[in-house]
């Protein structure tokens, strides 16, 4: 076996800053949304954040050391009856070099906006006008079919544009005041607007409320319960797409969409009981240089079936499915996809690698599809080995890394070669040699970690029962994240430096006609 060790720590300076190097093109900082924080380190190989929810196991300094394996059985096979069973499918501890994926094409926003755009302007490349105006349509229709079905109602009157723009500007204000309730602006209390609350009024918020809709009508071709709000989504997919073209880096992973842990232990239990479980799942493709979410996948929650959420928390296979989905538009392009233990599979990363789709992902024992894998690999031994060693078994072009580090990390990847080293940089312990494989995932999740821990609090914090509102304001939160990135890579940046807070403040401004939004486009 290819192993490394100690001798790798006379090297370390020098990993060091080939390691630098390697990273300075990526964008994510701590000050992404225009802020500073106690963890502005400015090193990509570890966060300083004690909020920090890394899914990067490379960086857990205070993981316990997990037993080795208990002795084997009488009659059990040996080590070198194992090592010849491995050889005979293909697993060799024989390493050969091979070159990274080809990647020539220049990621970033793939138009020039004015230097005074403005944050509408930013806001309307992925929901501009004629979505607007379809929702408003749809609206009108769906408060017409329902007074038909159940009376009249004197007080409605058809909502217009520039009322949809405000009923939006509203809903998004909670995503920089971090009040669950809307209504909370026309109050007087805490959280009161009066420069909101005059535009409109609280009864004509709560009707367009009442009757919003995105598809009023189920069509007779659709079975999918996401069909209130998937001509959205698509049409957000497109946008997406146009505006953005992602570095060769990204990372398959959920959000952190739940609510803040902060709210939840000031509710009471009674307020706690009347709140809904979420009924979807929501994953993400995000280009990891950026932070800019490429795409969105939804997973409904459809009864206790095979495709349930819960059968999808549980079974890798799920979300191996997830992950196709995810990356249906990627083949053909020499993405690396970083992925977390549940989606890692040597037979997801064989069919990724058909596709010219080339991975690096997170092993565990418990939660991946080990199938296919050298046994030997996956078991710990009874002697923990030295911090930094590590043990590589390769076939074809994918490579089993086992790399030491208080505790075993295994990683699945044919995007790196086993041959090249990286370092992992700690605060405490120092630079911890590790094949580049294993530096290059910390780096990546360590930036993706960053992002989710500050972009997470600008969500919209406003909650409907019912999974379409949900999905569809989680999905605007999602389309003004992605606004502002284009922003901060935007010559309007360097005119107005907006942070996140006031980038949101400025959007909903705009959309109640308090400002004026230049017409860029």
């Amino acid at each position: 076996m290819a192993e490394g060790g100690g001798g790798a720590r006379k090297r370390a300076p020098a990993l060091l800053e080939a390691a630098r190097a390697r990273y300075e093109s990526l964008h994510i900082s701590d000050d992404v949304f225009g802020e500073s924080g106690p963890d502005s380190g400015g090193n990509p190989f570890y966060s300083t954040s004690a909020a920090s929810h890394s899914s990067s196991a490379a960086s857990s300094d205070d993981e316990p050391e997990r037993p080795g394996p208990a002795a084997p059985p009488p009659g059990a096979p040996d080590a070198q009856d194992l090592e010849e069973d491995e050889a005979g499918a293909g697993w060799s501890a024989t390493l050969r070099d091979r070159p990274p994926p080809r990647f020539e094409d220049t990621g970033g926003p793939t138009r020039k906006m004015p230097p005074s755009a403005s944050a509408m302007d930013f806001f309307q490349l992925f929901v501009p006008d004629n979505v607007l105006k379809n929702m408003v349509v749809q609206t009108n229709m769906y408060a017409r079919k329902f007074q038909e079905r159940f009376g009249s109602d004197g007080a409605w009157v058809d909502v217009t544009l520039p009322e949809m723009k405000a009923f939006l500007g509203y809903v998004i204000s909670t995503s920089t005041s971090h009040c669950e309730s809307v209504l909370s602006i026309w109050s007087g209390g805490f959280y009161s607007n009066r420069s909101l609350a005059l535009v409109m009024s609280q009864a004509r918020f709560e009707k367009i409320l009442k009757y919003f809709h995105v598809v009023a009508f189920r069509s007779s071709q659709t079975t999918q319960g996401l069909y209130k709000v998937q001509p959205f989504l698509d049409s957000l997919q497109t946008s997406f797409d146009s505006a953005f073209r992602p570095s060769q880096t990204q990372v398959l992973h959920e959000p952190l969409i739940d609510e803040d842990p902060v709210f939840i232990a000031t509710c009471t239990e009674r307020e706690l009981r009347k709140r809904k479980k979420r009924k979807f799942s929501l994953w993400v493709r995000q280009c990891s240089s950026t932070g800019f979410i490429i795409q969105i996948y939804v997973h409904l929650k459809e009864g206790s079936g095979p495709d349930g959420l819960d059968a999808l928390k549980n079974k890798p296979q799920l979300h191996g499915m997830v992950a196709k989905n995810l990356c249906r538009n990627a083949a053909g392009k020499n993405y690396i996809i970083f992925t977390g233990p549940s989606i890692t599979s040597l037979t997801l990363f064989e069919e990724f690698e058909k596709q010219e789709i080339y991975c690096c992902g997170l092993l565990s024992s418990r939660k991946s599809d080990c199938t296919g894998l050298p046994p030997s690999m996956l078991s710990n031994p009874a002697t923990p080995p030295a911090r930094g060693q590590h043990q590589i078994r390769m076939k074809g072009s994918m490579s089993l890394i086992c790399w030491y580090n208080k505790g075993h990390f295994r990683f699945l990847t044919n995007a790196y070669s086993p041959m090249q080293q990286g370092v992992i940089i700690k605060r405490r312990s120092g630079e911890i040699p590790c094949p580049l494989a294993v530096e290059a995932f910390a780096a990546h999740l360590s930036y993706i970690c960053k992002y989710d821990d500050k972009y997470s609090k600008y969500f919209i914090s406003h909650k409907p029962n019912k999974t379409w509102q949900q999905v569809f304001w989680f999905a605007i939160s999602i389309a003004i994240n992605n606004a502002y990135i284009l922003y901060k890579m935007s010559d309007a940046y360097h005119v107005k430096r907006y942070s996140r807070a006031q980038f949101g403040e400025r959007l909903v401004r705009e959309l109640l006609g308090l400002e004026d939004a230049s017409p860029a486009h």
